[in-house]
C-alpha cells in the first residue's frame, strides 16, 4: 500500500486503530472549535483573549484545511466527493475564517462546522439512528402538503386578526402598524406571548383571549398530523422489511415472525 492509499485508509475508513484514533481526534477539534466561536462571541472573553482565540481559530483552520485537500488527494472520485453533503460542509467549515481577512464577523460562520460531528454516526456505527431518521423525514414529506394548508391558515388568520387588532387598538396602545398587529397575533396565536405588546381595550382583550384559547387548539394539529405520517411510514417499513412467505407469498408477517401467518410455513430469513 503506497502513501495516497495508506493516508487514504485512516481518513475515509474506520477499521484500523490509527483511522479510528484520527476520527476521535478529528471530533475533538471540531468541538473544540466549535466552543472557540461560541466563547469569542462574549464580549468580555473577545475583548480580553481576543489574540488567542484568533490564533487558535487560524489553527483549527489551518488544521482543517490540511485535512479538506488530503481528503481531495486521496480520493478516487473527487467530484463524487467535492458535491457530497460532507464534502459541502467540510469545505464551508474553513472558507468562513479566510473570509473574514477581508470581512470581520464572518468567522463566526465557522459554527457550521459543528454539522461534522454527524461523521460520529458513521464511526461509531450507529447507521440504525440514520434509518429511525430517515422514517422521520419521510412522514414530513408524506404530510407536507397537509402542513402547508395548516400554515396557510394560520398565516391567514394572523393576518386577519392583525388587521382587526389594528383597528381595534389603534397606534396609541402600541400597534403601531398592520405588520406589528400581524407580528403580535402570531405571538399570540403561537402561545409564545413576550408581552412586548399587549392589548389595552375590553374588545381588544376580548379578542386576544379567543386568539389564546385557538392557539391550544391549533398546536394539536400539526402535531396530529406527523404523528399519524410517522405512524404510517413505520408500518410501510416494517411491511418492508417483513419476511415474505416462499409458499404462499404472504408479504405482510411481522419482523419478528417465524412462521407464516397464512399458511404457517416457517420463515427463512436473510439474517
Amino acid at each position: 500500500m503506497n502513501l495516497k492509499k495508506k493516508i487514504g485508509h485512516i481518513i475515509f475508513t474506520h477499521e484500523s486503530g490509527t483511522a479510528k484514533w484520527f476520527d476521535i481526534i478529528l471530533i475533538i477539534l471540531i468541538a473544540l472549535s466549535v466552543l472557540l466561536v461560541m466563547l469569542d462571541s462574549v464580549i468580555s472573553i473577545h475583548n480580553k483573549y481576543e489574540t488567542i482565540i484568533s490564533v487558535s481559530e487560524w489553527i483549527f483552520t489551518v488544521a482543517f484545511t490540511i485535512e479538506y485537500i488530503l481528503r481531495i488527494y486521496t480520493v478516487e472520485d473527487k467530484k463524487k466527493y467535492l458535491f457530497s453533503f460532507f464534502g459541502l460542509i467540510d469545505f464551508f467549515s474553513i472558507i468562513p475564517t479566510y473570509i473574514s481577512y477581508f470581512l470581520p464577523g464572518t468567522q463566526y460562520l465557522l459554527i457550521i462546522r459543528i454539522l461534522r460531528v454527524l461523521r460520529i454516526f458513521r464511526i461509531l456505527k450507529l447507521g440504525q439512528y440514520i434509518g429511525e431518521a430517515k422514517v422521520i423525514v419521510d412522514a414530513l414529506i408524506a404530510s407536507q402538503k397537509k402542513i402547508f394548508v395548516f400554515i396557510i391558515g394560520v398565516v391567514t388568520i394572523a393576518i386577519i386578526v392583525g388587521c382587526m387588532m389594528y383597528l381595534v387598538e389603534g397606534p396609541e396602545n402600541g400597534f403601531t402598524s398592520i405588520p406589528t398587529s400581524i407580528y403580535w397575533s402570531i405571538v399570540t396565536l403561537t402561545t409564545v406571548g413576550y408581552g412586548d405588546i399587549s392589548p389595552r381595550t375590553p374588545l381588544g382583550q376580548f379578542l386576544s383571549s379567543v386568539i389564546m384559547i385557538l392557539g391550544y387548539g391549533i398546536i394539536a394539529v400539526p402535531t396530529g398530523i406527523v404523528t399519524a405520517g410517522i405512524a404510517k411510514a413505520v408500518k410501510d417499513k416494517q411491511i418492508e422489511d417483513s419476511p415474505t412467505c416462499k409458499t404462499c407469498g404472504e408479504e405482510h408477517n411481522t419482523i419478528d415472525a417465524n412462521y407464516c401467518k397464512r399458511c404457517g410455513t416457517k420463515l427463512l430469513k436473510d439474517n
